[in-house]
């Protein structure tokens, strides 16, 4: 489809939206960063746009204005984001892992002992939730509701506003108790912040940024294991030990962004962009995906992207996602730990047997169904994992390593062979 638009109309092209809403789709790398950097061009601001939905619209949910950072421009939104920003600059990222180790630890323990699992519905999709849930200060206990809560809002379901009023009440109960009792957490900070953020402020953003972290992380974490787990790129380049866990991170904010679309850009004038003349007031929808498989940045796209950061996954300009250290903390750490745990797990049947489910702002894996031989609750995956607490990290002095026993590494030809994750783990550090 992108190489169709492309060559029809060049690097921004005409398209309908649900019910025939007219919209510009941005298909050009260097066009998406200058609409992303510009926004006194292109703003934020839904009320500007020049036709107005049906109340039935299923755009209404990502493009109806709300008092967000995710909406505002110039001063009111430097205000939202710098409390934002700061109180997310707060977080350790030492700390980040400790919990992401902590509660995949708690998932893998409860399907290791079966040898099998669906790695979306069993781990994709509950670790964010409990890890986001537990930096924003939601109580553990809800972790894993708010989680299902707000995918079922994100699949646009016929629960969806169920379950956004269970979120919302949820939020706005942790608001209440952290104004009377503030800890070490997200929410806390947001209402300390200097900005002077109203509770029903803090609630709203809270809402927001657990959903783009929730459901953007869980995206992450899928597509990475799948292309572990099935990119013959990564097999061949992990035998000769030169990929690493981060650079197919990398890989995947290339090839398979989380967000895909974001649909919130108006323009404010009559202005040119690429061959197409966009008039004040046009929807203009950002493709993060078709400007990161831009044949100008990307000629070959078999061709890795080891190191190269200038995709277009997080956005940039003033719109830039702060969120995106917690996101790689969760996904590295969450995926090294697993695969450290559980090193002979295989897909089960044939990559063209996983669904996805798209939408106009994301593609999302639905399963990814993997075996592997069963473990007893806190064994290790191998000797070396048992020996270090974690793959590749030494456990610290005085420390006990993981109890339990572990199968012998492979051996070819009277040589331990280490298992093909173990090389891709090798350059993390």
């Amino acid at each position: 489809m992108y190489r169709d638009l492309r060559q029809k109309h060049g690097p921004v092209a005409p398209v309908l939206l649900q019910s025939d809403v007219p919209a510009w789709l941005v298909l050009g790398h260097r066009e998406n960063l200058e609409v992303m950097r510009n926004s006194k061009l292109f703003s934020n601001d839904s009320r500007i746009w020049n036709i107005t939905l049906d109340p039935s619209s299923p755009l209404l949910p990502v493009t109806a204005w709300q008092p967000l950072l995710v909406f505002a421009d110039g001063s009111e939104h430097a205000r939202l984001r710098a409390a934002i920003t700061d109180s997310l600059g707060r977080f350790r990222r030492r700390g980040i892992r400790g919990y992401v180790v902590r509660y995949t630890e708690q998932l893998i323990g409860e399907f290791a002992g079966s040898g099998k699992a669906d790695l979306v519905a069993d781990f994709s999709e509950k670790l964010p939730a409990l890890v986001v849930a537990r930096l924003y200060g939601v109580p553990e206990v809800n972790a894993l509701a708010v989680g299902a809560a707000v995918r079922d809002m994100v699949k646009g379901t016929a629960t969806a506003l169920e379950s956004n009023t269970f979120v919302v009440g949820i939020l706005t109960e942790l608001v209440k108790q952290k104004k009377d009792s503030p800890g070490e957490d997200f929410a806390s900070w947001l209402l300390s912040h200097e900005s002077g953020l109203s509770d029903d402020e803090v609630m709203e953003h809270l809402r927001h940024a657990l959903v783009a972290a929730i459901e953007n992380t869980s995206n992450l974490v899928a597509n990475t294991l799948k292309m572990v787990l099935t990119d013959h790129r990564f097999r061949a380049s992990l035998s000769g030990g030169s990929m690493t866990l981060p650079d197919a991170l990398d890989q995947v904010f290339w090839d398979a962004p989380p967000l895909a679309r974001v649909p919130t850009r108006w323009a404010t004038a009559d202005t040119q962009l690429g061959s197409q003349q966009i008039r004040a007031g046009d929807l203009v929808i950002l493709d993060l995906a078709a400007g990161n498989v831009d044949p100008e940045i990307r000629p070959d796209l078999a061709t890795p992207v080891h190191g190269n950061r200038s995709h277009l996954a997080f956005s940039s300009g003033p719109h830039e996602c702060p969120g995106e250290d917690i996101g790689r903390a969760i996904a590295d750490t969450g995926i090294d730990t697993l695969l450290a745990r559980l090193p002979d797990i295989q897909l089960v049947g044939h990559e063209d047997e996983l669904r996805v489910t798209t939408s106009l702002i994301s593609s999302r894996l639905d399963n990814l169904p993997v075996a592997f031989a069963p473990r007893r609750a806190g064994s290790s995956g191998d000797a070396e994992a048992a020996a270090t607490g974690k793959a590749g990290r030494a456990a610290p002095a005085g420390q006990p390593s993981p109890a339990g026993p572990v199968p012998p590494a492979a051996v070819v030809n009277g040589t331990a062979r280490r298992p093909w994750w173990r090389r891709l783990l090798s350059g993390r550090r």
